[in-house]
């Protein structure tokens, strides 16, 4: 798949756009006032893996957030504002890598002026964040809905607002919890500007709801070349959205470091218990960061050539598994099967 190229926009020490690898980010989601409790969460995310990390700053008081968070972690700063200009000023001087906020939501120009100007001058991205469930109310009465082409229309005329005082550090999200309206506004966006997407499913539900919609209409963009950085939305821990979406990048072919475990379904010719070994092989390797794919598979009738294109797996029998590298026939495993799996593939 080729990808579609947009203008790079630097992130603290994150690149997106361009030729650079989509970046994966989440949002903290532990109440604002306690800072420790979004420390420890921000270093749980950091060691998931995550590139951009946001947070909600509502109010001048939790602009500490942006320093307390910083200090904790080497990761990327995004202050979450709505609605008040001088908390995007203030998280400008505390050191936010980049701010979140709509500037047709702060007030008369002069406000959108000064958060243009505070940000051109330290080099500071600013994400233009539209929803679907918050559209202005003329795009909306002139659309009847939250419809691809009303949702494009809003993050253009946020655009145009900065665009106004010579900003262009902009990256756009442009959301809804509906795929298939996610997805054709991203599309027509891409179309019109050059400027960097940040995808997503926005309000995706719950762990398996969310992970469906977010598979969907994150990895539909992405098989298409669209997407610059990604969030997985979920009602559950930012570390599960950081791990997701890896996953769903994975899945989409693009590379991804650390290990990809395949296992089959099973079947009335399963020998071995294929999902508790698949489930403590994706365990013990969780540390493991080449781009590795091991298969676990039910049975040595389908298994071996099933899984031809892993680079390690095991096919089992009657308590015992065949290991196979690279579609070659090694030896029985016997014993402590998932051990034997693990220290091979660290051998690789």
């Amino acid at each position: 798949m080729e990808r579609v190229r947009k203008r790079e926009v630097q992130i603290g020490k994150v690149r997106i756009g361009g030729d650079n690898p989509i970046a994966v980010q989440t949002m903290l989601n532990v109440p604002v006032a306690d800072i420790a409790g979004n420390v420890a969460q921000a270093r749980r995310v950091a060691e998931a893996g995550c590139q951009i990390l946001r947070a909600s700053v509502p109010t001048l008081e939790d602009v500490r957030i942006v320093d307390a968070v910083k200090n904790a972690v080497d990761i990327p700063f995004v202050a979450d504002i709505h609605f008040d200009y001088r908390i995007a000023l203030a998280c400008v001087d505390a050191g936010a890598d980049k701010i979140r906020i709509n500037p047709g939501n702060i007030g008369a120009d002069d406000r959108v002026k000064a958060v243009a100007n505070a940000c051109n001058a330290k080099n500071i991205p600013i994400r233009i964040g539209v929803n679907a469930g918050s559209l202005e109310k003329e795009i909306l009465a002139r659309y009847g809905a939250p419809t691809p082409q009303a949702l494009v229309e809003s993050a253009l005329y946020h655009v145009r607002l900065l665009e106004k005082h010579d900003f262009n550090n902009i990256v756009i999200s442009i959301k809804s919890s509906n795929v298939p309206t996610m997805m054709e506004a991203y599309r027509l966006l891409s179309e019109a500007c050059d400027y960097p997407l940040h995808v997503g499913v926005t309000e995706a539900g719950t762990y398996r709801m969310g992970l469906i919609k977010s598979g969907m209409g994150i990895g539909g963009l992405l098989l298409q070349g669209i997407g610059d950085t990604l969030r997985v939305s979920l009602t559950d821990e930012p570390e599960k959205e950081v791990q997701a979406g890896y996953d769903i990048l994975r899945a989409a072919g693009y590379p991804v470091a650390g290990p990809e475990i395949i296992s089959c379904p099973t079947c009335g010719r399963t020998n071995i218990p294929v999902a508790k070994i698949a489930q403590e092989v994706e365990e013990r390797l969780r540390g493991y960061h080449k781009p590795v794919k091991v298969a676990v598979m039910g049975c040595v009738v389908n298994g071996p050539g099933e899984a031809r294109e892993a680079d390690i797996g095991i096919a089992g029998g009657k308590d015992e598994a065949l290991l196979f590298i690279r579609g070659e026939k090694i030896r029985m495993l016997r014993g402590d099967i998932v051990g034997q799996l693990v220290d091979e593939v660290y051998k690789l």
